[in-house]
């Protein structure tokens, strides 16, 4: 079959754009559809536009049936920073069928060429706070609410348009039940008294109006070294944290105080919305506020969202302390044994992997010349 790709150019296909994976995801067990209103406003509205570039594209069959769609993306700040000329692809599905594929990426690739650019990678967002990486095994694992997830024909096609695996994403599962061994609590016992730190009282921490901008200011020291990062702007910080800082919980989460007040270390937890998002199917309304509100009240399984440790603080061991603070809050809350935690931790079972691909994880392409 042939396939035509072209700009979303108005209302109705861009609502096709961001609506089309809940069709292609319908009958899938383990898809968890995002709210389409953050698609609209993200896609959108996004404080990253300030900066980066976009086109968004659809895949139209013979029959003019919507078959893919690929929003292609460049970051310069991201360029800027690691000496590249790279663009990214994200909002990337696609029917079963090789060419559908083929013909939308190709459009996307010749966009990036016109804007100069000579590599091309992704599944990505415009930063990582987006949902990135291409589900390469546990696809009978219900992901995170912030993961992406694909079916396994994805990573064939890619492949064989010549994308390779840039890095690996590990994500495990473990039993939140079971109490951390006595060496963690004592180990973290003995480096806050040794570093006179302390375990901030969240609550009262959010009546702070500057931990908004404090607690970024060292999420972007934390993660300079991890890959594709790029900093938060202030106007991302602004948009984007309050959905963090007003979701945290002295019961699922974690922030460790200096003896001077400053942050030194977090780790952010918060209640499994993957059932709930499945039951809303991408809508607030009539019913999706309400399934949302109850997952966050009633759960058995949480996920960890981000750990972090500031530089000054880094190889002290303080993630002993978020481990032994978050272990005891979690065997403590959770009574029955199938409560579990998803984490990109070294602890647990494997779940699943995610690869970044170049040009998967994460994965990447270098132009022909």
């Amino acid at each position: 079959m042939r396939y035509t790709v072209r700009e979303v150019g108005n209302a109705r296909e861009f609502r096709l754009f961001y609506q089309f994976q809940n069709r292609l995801y319908r009958d899938c067990p383990t898809y968890v559809p995002s709210l389409d209103y953050d698609q609209r406003h993200t896609l959108a509205h996004s404080p990253c536009l300030d900066y980066c570039r976009q086109q968004l594209l659809l895949c139209f069959d013979e029959a003019g049936r919507v078959a893919g769609r690929c929003c292609a993306i460049i970051n310069p700040r991201y360029n800027e920073r690691y000496g590249t000329r790279r663009m990214r692809f994200g909002w990337t599905d696609f029917i079963e069928d090789f060419e559908a594929v083929r013909a939308l990426l190709t459009a996307a690739e010749e966009w990036g060429r016109s804007q100069g650019m000579t590599e091309i990678h992704g599944p990505l967002g415009y930063n990582t706070m987006y949902k990135q990486g291409l589900v390469v095994e546990g696809f009978d694992s219900i992901p995170q609410s912030n993961n992406l997830y694909n079916f396994p024909y994805y990573k064939e096609y890619l492949e064989r348009l010549g994308y390779g695996k840039e890095a690996d994403w590990l994500q495990y599962r473990f039993d939140a039940t079971q109490p951390l061994p006595d060496r963690f609590q004592r180990l973290s016992e003995m480096l806050l008294q040794r570093y006179g730190l302390r375990i901030a009282d969240i609550g009262r921490l959010k009546q702070d109006k500057d931990i908004i901008a404090r607690f970024f200011k060292e999420y972007n020291a934390a993660f300079q070294t991890v890959r594709n990062f790029v900093p938060f702007t202030d106007k991302e910080v602004a948009e984007e944290g309050g959905n963090y800082i007003d979701r945290l919980d002295d019961g699922l989460s974690c922030i460790v105080l200096d003896g001077d007040g400053g942050i030194a270390a977090f780790g952010i937890c918060i209640p499994s919305l993957s059932r709930a998002l499945q039951k809303a199917r991408g809508h607030l309304f009539p019913l999706g506020w309400w399934h949302l509100l109850q997952a966050q009240k009633h759960y058995d399984t949480v996920d960890m969202m981000m750990v972090g440790v500031s530089p000054q603080w880094r190889n002290k061991g303080l993630s002993a302390i978020i481990h032994a603070h978050l272990g005891t809050a979690c065997a403590g809350a959770f009574p029955t044994p199938s409560s579990k935690t998803t984490t990109p931790s070294r602890y647990g079972k494997p779940m699943g992997r995610r690869s970044c691909i170049f040009a998967g994880g994460c994965t990447s392409r270098i132009f022909n010349t």
